[in-house]
């Protein structure tokens, strides 16, 4: 019979990407996000038996992770500073014309994600990039649906409006 660790170790494994694509949003700093990603993954493995296998394991997971983050968090008050994302100057990319546009653009939106407010920043992420329903990304996060769904449609208005993609409707003067 397998085991619930084992069970839960096959499916963090599988899931690895998502959770670094998830604590990259919340910490902007690689370094950060990968320590966050192991104690996800160590906590995760610690509470394998109380895994509900009828549950949803990516907002199991996922919760695990904001928590740790916003424990995290709390310590850094008293804590140094950290090495931001943007400081990383090693990260190269083959050259060429489209690559460079690419990157610029991908900038560009990344800059105007980290300039929304970290309730939208994380429904956002959640929604649209992890691909959770609104219902779960509400149980990760222990807020209502409602909440959610205003939250993400603010957090699109304002990507929208910092990235210049579908800019608002300039009126015509009489």
């Amino acid at each position: 019979m397998v085991q619930p660790v084992d069970r839960v170790g096959a499916r963090l494994v599988s899931f690895l990407p998502n959770l670094r694509r998830f604590a990259i949003s919340l910490c902007r700093a690689r370094d950060v996000a990968d320590d966050l990603v192991q104690q996800t993954c160590e906590r995760a493995l610690a509470a394998a038996d109380s895994f509900d296998p009828e549950s949803r394991f990516d907002a199991w997971v996922f919760r695990i992770l904001r928590n740790l983050w916003l424990d995290q968090l709390r310590r850094q008050k008293t804590a140094g500073p950290t090495v931001d994302i943007d400081d990383m100057h090693d990260l190269s990319v083959a050259s060429g014309e489209g690559q460079s546009e690419a990157r610029l653009a991908l900038a560009k939106v990344e800059a105007a994600l980290q300039q929304l407010p970290p309730e939208q920043r994380e429904v956002l992420v959640l929604v649209c990039i992890e691909e959770m329903s609104y219902r779960y990304a509400a149980d990760v996060l222990d807020i209502p649906v409602g909440t959610v769904m205003s939250r993400l449609a603010r957090a699109r208005k304002a990507l929208s409006e910092l990235t210049g993609i579908n800019p608002e409707p300039r009126r015509s003067l009489p």
